[in-house]
């Protein structure tokens, strides 16, 4: 068997690619130290999860804390109303930037090469340092694309609000807190590529912290403007807010860009060596996560014909239920890199074990919330907003919208769980070999759905929300004219969760063999642990009239018969932890010194 030499030049680009990062062949080798994913999760890598989803937790649950701080005074200053229909219309812009740029697309696209570029500056330390060349290749068109796209926002409000809120009583004032929420399409954009690089360089510090950022800056312009600006304040909190969220990766991006070792020049030739960038590869992410936002496109414009307020009932509604997935997306968030390193180096095996137990924990934390929702959602949102302009007929209504939004949550944590390595196995940054005819060196580690079909199972994520699309405009014009805001929120249920089945079946065909007995096998076991836990914490949260203490007991009750039944049910997401707390609680006696084995 012979073994063709690398030619000198390269050959010919396919049409939209282009070269990105000249590197110098070297023998490929596996990523050492705590970047391989490959094999079982020694206690060093199980120590840097629980560290890392740790530091994320927590941050997230502040910037979480802070949210919910400003949706409360939100409800207190200007309640459910004309005016915050106004101002929900235009955070639809940072609504949908924030998935787009920073926690789903960009991170779809950026988690990847980034990762892609890491593995190739281990496997092949001489050379041009891969990261600052992939740096050099993205972020300048990037700012560029974010600057023409906020303008276009701003100067395009008009049609935008009609567009989305036809029926809207006031849209001259949606139109100006539009134009003031356009401001943020350029920070979140540079924060998502920022926090995109510094995950895949396991530092989740930065990145985690940036949402504390974001709305510590909405509630300073909230609290000392609400009384002169009116609900415009919060528009220009949001624009003020993106700007602080971005500020705080710039220092910890520089720093991560220093390579750890001085790198030499390549020798001319070996451009066919090293990654190429896919920009078409941007467009099938880009429309996914559009997709899946137009959900909320749904809901507000056929919110707009409903009695004023609906819109913000379905809002604080979504704010309260999305809690239940904060902890579910933050698993994904911090394995995402390990499982995007795991593909890069064509370990498949190490990818969908990560992703099989990625789908277990996410499913435990948002069954058990959901449970909690299902049970409490009444004396929850009594306890959060009823006050100042926030009165008992919104709590009632916006309840029984949690209610009716809990049945998809399930979908969409795991939706978020099963996206990544689907778009992580054809990144938006490629080795050469595996683009340029003719391969231009080292082939590099096997990869699945190459060619024509690779390409066109791009797109199946995009089919599979455009499926669950028509089920939610199905399931909302059959149901709205007779439930009102309910129907709307049981549409939005159901069209994500048969999104969420086509999109397991789609990572099947991507090459991502998980072994479906075992997952759902294990979905099942929670969902019958969350089953019960609603249905024995729902009589425990009504024992007293007092919204703290009915949320608590309520709350108390769903998690102990949840982790009860989890338990016997064989979850092992539920049964690992509950045991380990066991042991830690009730030790077991240390074994008498000087016995001999017969015990004597």
């Amino acid at each position: 068997m012979t073994t063709e030499q690398p030619s000198a030049v390269a050959p010919p680009l396919p049409p939209g690619v282009r070269p990105v990062l000249p590197v110098q062949p070297s023998e490929p080798t596996a990523p050492a130290g705590p970047a391989d994913p490959s094999g079982p999760e020694e206690p060093g890598r199980r120590s840097f999860l629980a560290k890392a989803f740790g530091v994320t937790a927590l941050l997230s649950a502040a910037g979480s804390a802070l949210g919910l701080l400003r949706d409360l005074l939100l409800a207190r200053y200007f309640g459910a109303s004309q005016g915050t229909d106004a101002f929900l219309v235009a955070w639809t812009v940072p609504e949908t930037a924030a998935p787009l740029l920073i926690e789903d697309a960009m991170a779809f696209l950026m988690v990847p090469a980034f990762s892609l570029a890491l593995v190739l500056r281990e496997e092949r330390p001489q050379g041009p340092d891969p990261v600052r060349q992939l740096v050099r290749a993205t972020l300048p068109w990037l700012l560029l694309a974010l600057c023409a796209l906020a303008a276009a926002t701003a100067l395009g409000a008009p049609q935008l609000v009609e567009l989305l809120a036809p029926g809207l009583a006031d849209p001259g004032l949606a139109v100006t807190c539009t134009r003031v929420t356009a401001l943020t399409v350029l920070p979140f954009g540079v924060a998502g590529y920022l926090g995109s690089a510094l995950r895949a360089h396991h530092r989740f510090t930065a990145p985690a912290g940036i949402y504390v950022a974001y709305n510590l800056g909405i509630l300073a312009v909230l609290l000392t403007g609400h009384g002169l600006l009116g609900v415009t304040s919060a528009a220009v909190g949001v624009a003020l807010g993106s700007l602080l969220m971005a500020g705080v990766l710039i220092g910890p991006f520089v720093r991560s860009l220093r390579p750890g070792r001085r790198r030499r020049r390549a020798r001319r030739g070996a451009a066919g060596q090293g990654l190429v960038l896919i920009p078409l590869a941007i467009l099938p992410v880009a429309a996914f996560t559009l997709t899946r936002q137009a959900q909320v496109f749904i809901e507000r414009y056929l919110g707009s014909g409903l009695p004023p307020g609906t819109i913000s009932h379905l809002n604080y509604a979504a704010k309260v239920s999305q809690l239940a997935m904060t902890a579910a997306i933050l698993i994904c968030t911090v394995t995402f890199p390990l499982v995007a390193r795991a593909l890069a180096a064509g370990d498949l095996a190490a990818a969908r074990d990560r992703v099989e137990k990625d789908l277990g924990q996410a499913a435990a934390l948002v069954l058990v919330g959901t449970a909690f929702l299902m049970a409490c959602a009444p004396s929850m949102v009594s306890l959060l907003f009823e006050r100042g302009a926030f009165g008992p007929a919104d709590t009632a209504a916006t309840a029984a919208v949690i209610r009716v939004y809990s049945f998809g949550l399930p979908a969409q944590a795991l939706i978020g769980v099963m996206v990544r390595p689907f778009f992580s196995v054809r990144p938006v940054v490629r080795r050469a070999a595996e683009v340029l005819p003719g391969g231009g060196g080292p082939a590099g580690p096997p990869r699945p759905a190459a060619g024509g079909r690779g390409a066109l199972l791009d797109w199946y994520p995009v089919a599979a929300m455009a499926a669950g699309l028509v089920v939610t405009v199905a399931v909302s014009l059959a149901a709205t004219p007779r439930f009102g805001a309910l129907g709307l929120a049981a549409g939005n249920a159901a069209g994500i969760t048969a999104a969420a089945a086509l999109l397991l079946r789609g990572l099947l065909l991507r090459g991502i063999a998980l072994r479906l007995p075992k997952v759902l096998g294990g979905q099942a076991r929670l969902l019958a642990a969350a089953v019960g836990a609603a249905l024995l914490g729902a009589p425990a949260g009504r024992l007293t009239a007092n919204p703290l203490l009915s949320t608590v007991t309520g709350g108390a009750c769903v998690l102990l018969v949840f982790a009860a039944l989890g338990t016997v049910f064989g979850a092992g997401e539920v049964r690992g932890p509950v045991l380990a707390l066991v042991r830690a609680v009730y030790p077991s006696p240390p074994a008498a010194e000087g016995k001999l084995p017969d015990g004597r």
